[in-house]
């Protein structure tokens, strides 16, 4: 069957809610910075009183992932759930209008489209308190056997690990994929994630992943150690391909015992790191869909990073295509 998508990504639909914080702010409101932590609807309403005036933008990981493999080019196609109401609309129209498949029905009658309060310090780090809401809600049931038997990647995000259900579509995915010889990416998503399962994720990598992301704190997280050198190590010979993304210092690519070493893409001003690790994956996906060389591939998802983290928001504000243009990528 040919390739009608480059990328089918699975993960959660979340709209970002985004404003400018100081490291005072987040003291006072017991926000841990630059971590992710789940919080009830009471608690996301009193932090959204309490924040500096806010963007608000279609977000999610592996759906960040798809807007940029499609500013790339690239055909992308990704499964989430919203609720019957007006974010989960605007996150419909936001994925359709960038050329993405979405065809998951909402949710009627149960909770809320998810929202993520996410506040920037001066340094570009973003602390994110969100509400899964209809999110957790995704099932085995809309993951669309089609649509992975269709995609040269299924791309897997790792926040969904918090939910059972989530879990359990995973597998199905995983099963349709490696039954029709498609590649199986997962993202770690968050050092806090692979504390809370690490267990169920090595599991799940060792018998189940090919291209597995991460960063330099997921990593030492997964294999509880300081040592980032170590952690490669250990990594190395338990997934066909890895891209583990060190912010300054650029990225590791491991595959079948070599290491490529990628730089970072310069940028005048770090404004806010969301959506740094998404775009980065969807620069290297783009590549590898496109059987680009890995050290190729990474310099695309530096470049795509690189692009993300120059301005708010979590998606691309240009055509990375014309972007990687002007690199010759």
């Amino acid at each position: 069957m040919p390739d009608l998508y480059d990328v089918a990504a699975i993960g959660n639909a979340i709209v970002d809610v985004i404003a400018p914080a100081t490291d005072a702010f987040l003291a006072q409101n017991n926000l841990d910075k630059g971590a992710m932590m789940l919080v009830d609807p009471a608690r996301s309403a009193e932090l959204y009183s309490r924040m500096a005036a806010a963007v608000e933008a279609s977000g999610g990981s592996a759906a960040n992932t798809i807007a940029g493999l499609a500013s790339f080019g690239g055909r992308g196609a990704f499964m989430g759930k919203v609720a019957d109401d007006k974010l989960g609309q605007v996150f419909a129209h936001d994925m359709r209008a960038i050329g993405a498949r979405f065809e998951n029905a909402p949710l009627i009658g149960g909770p809320a489209t998810a929202v993520s309060m996410i506040n920037v310090t001066p340094d570009g780090q973003r602390t994110m308190c969100t509400y899964l809401g209809a999110s957790v809600e995704f099932t085995d049931s809309d993951v669309d056997p089609a649509v992975v038997e269709a995609a040269g990647i299924v791309y897997l995000e790792g926040y969904l690990f918090d939910a059972e259900a989530a879990r359990r579509a995973f597998a199905k995915a995983a099963a349709l994929a490696h039954g029709s010889g498609r590649m199986i990416a997962l993202t770690l998503s968050d050092g806090f994630v692979v504390e809370r399962h690490r267990e169920g994720l090595m599991g799940f990598i060792e018998s189940q992943v090919d291209l597995l992301f991460a960063n330099d704190t997921e990593i030492r997280a997964l294999f509880q150690t300081d040592d980032f050198d170590a952690a490669l190590d250990a990594l190395q010979y338990r997934v066909k391909l890895a891209a583990v993304t060190r912010g300054p210092q650029g990225s590791v690519i491991l595959s079948q015992g070599e290491r490529v070493h990628v730089a970072p893409e310069q940028v005048d001003k770090v404004v806010d790191t969301t959506g740094a690790g998404d775009q980065y994956a969807a620069g290297f996906m783009y590549g590898l869909s496109k059987g680009r060389s890995l050290q190729v591939c990474g310099q695309l998802g530096s470049l795509a990073a690189a692009e993300v983290i120059s301005h708010y928001g979590p998606r691309p504000q240009v055509s990375l295509k014309d972007l990687a243009a002007t690199r010759n990528l």
